[in-house]
């Protein structure tokens, strides 16, 4: 399978993002490719667009049977979140479960005015009522293939299509 240059749906998602910036809006980024994807977006958008950070390791639903994640990072919300528009930027859309999560968090901060989904890729298979408003690519994946964000030590991207058994 032929995989999107993720640099070239990075400066889409730019793109569509630019028209929807206003002086109450912020980026939060999803651990870890979301917020690699929301700090490069900031350097693209303008460094004065607050950014933001969550891991949501404690807001899984599936947290009490399977533990903590071995790499959970703190979140970090350095503006107020209260009547904010925030752009929540995650790498790969699948089951919904994670955006679910992450809502929950960013409602713990405060009561945004509105929340709009960006992700680089939606691969459906939707188990959750999610849907991204601004999407970089769609694309089909088999249930037992996962789509991984890495980048490398300068910083530029690449998607790891893993195969599962």
């Amino acid at each position: 399978m032929l995989l999107p240059d993720p640099e070239q749906l990075l400066l889409q998602l730019a793109e569509a993002i630019r028209p929807k910036i206003t002086a109450q809006t912020a980026l939060v980024g999803i651990h870890s490719g979301g917020a690699w994807i929301a700090e490069r977006l900031q350097q693209m958008l303008g460094s004065d667009l607050p950014l933001g950070t969550l891991d949501i390791s404690f807001y899984r639903d599936d947290f009490s049977r399977i533990g903590l994640h071995p790499q959970a990072k703190p979140s970090h919300i350095p503006f107020d979140v209260e009547g904010c528009h925030i752009l929540l930027i995650d790498d790969v859309l699948y089951t919904g479960r994670t955006i679910r999560g992450a809502m929950n968090e960013l409602f713990d901060y405060g009561r945004p005015a509105s929340i709009t989904l960006a992700v680089l890729v939606d691969r459906g298979g939707r188990e959750m009522p999610v849907e991204a408003q601004i999407v970089g690519a769609r694309l089909d994946l088999r249930p037992q293939q996962s789509l991984e964000l890495a980048q490398d030590e300068s910083g530029k991207f690449t998607f790891i299509l893993h195969e599962g058994a």
